[in-house]
């Protein structure tokens, strides 16, 4: 499998968070690097894996730059600054969607906000064709709360993707949905990492298996012995390990006792 990781597109330095005298937060690092195929427009698909409680949400929020850590930064951009709110797209788990909007029109306010300067026909086709895509093409003149809870979450994928970030955070996203579904997210996913080589989603879960069958490189979040506060204590690289980009990754034996021994890690 031929590939190299190359510039560094996030990077979380020794970042810290606590409340009220409570160390939620510690010394938390980790880099993303673009992932670079021969023949292949490779996005990157990151996993933050920690047991609910465990101070996932606070870093959901950091990484958006919806909050400050107490210490440390997170820097983004070729220019490595430190993380701006809006800089960042988010999936939250409520799927934040203008109710009073009907879908295609959500996904033309996407557009907008674009750094592309798209003529009214352009967006018209865009739309269109993601919404072929993302199976979202019957849906287009309801309005979200016509929709599943799975259909609002691909139309929060897609409206993030129509966006000009790069990078995008996923907070629990198979969280209360069925095997059918989430088989269909993870696909969508996919898709979208792939959209621009530099697409990055960062998925933010306490679902080890879905997590792990989708990603590139994984990051595990726990308590360490006699110390306040979560970090990031072991590291997975799932190329390296022969386990990413593999569609049937969930039926190799090896992958599912990989999954088994790590759930006594988080």
């Amino acid at each position: 499998m031929t590939y190299q990781k190359t510039e560094v597109l996030l990077k979380a330095e020794n970042v810290g968070l606590s409340y009220a005298g409570k160390i939620i937060l510690r010394d938390v690092n980790f880099t993303m690097h673009n992932i670079v195929r021969p023949d292949v427009c490779q996005g990157q698909v990151v996993s933050l894996i920690g047991r609910s409680g465990i101070g996932k949400t606070q870093l959901f929020k950091i990484l958006a730059g919806m909050n400050k850590p107490t210490t440390g930064v997170v820097l983004i951009g070729e220019d490595m600054h430190e993380v701006r709110e809006g800089e960042v797209g988010v999936v939250s788990q409520n799927y934040i969607l203008f109710n009073h909007r009907s879908i295609k029109r959500n996904l033309e306010i996407a557009l907008e906000h674009n750094d592309k300067n798209y003529t009214d026909a352009d967006k018209k086709n865009i739309i269109k064709d993601y919404a072929e895509k993302f199976n979202l093409a019957e849906h287009l003149d309801k309005y979200p709360l016509q929709l599943s809870g799975g259909q609002r979450q691909r139309v929060s994928i897609l409206q993030q993707a129509l966006t000009s970030n790069k990078f995008i955070l996923l907070d629990e996203p198979f969280s209360g949905l069925d095997v059918l579904v989430i088989d269909k997210v993870v696909d969508l996913l996919l898709k979208v990492s792939t959209l621009h080589e530099l697409n990055t989603l960062i998925i933010v879960s306490h679902d080890i298996e879905n997590s792990l069958a989708i990603s590139d490189t994984v990051f595990i979040m726990a308590n360490q012995p006699n110390k306040e506060g979560a970090t990031i204590t072991e590291k997975l690289d799932l190329i390296e390990m022969g386990m990413a980009w593999n569609p049937e990754i969930k039926n190799d034996h090896k992958f599912q006792e990989m999954v088994a021994h790590m759930k006594y890690k988080i």
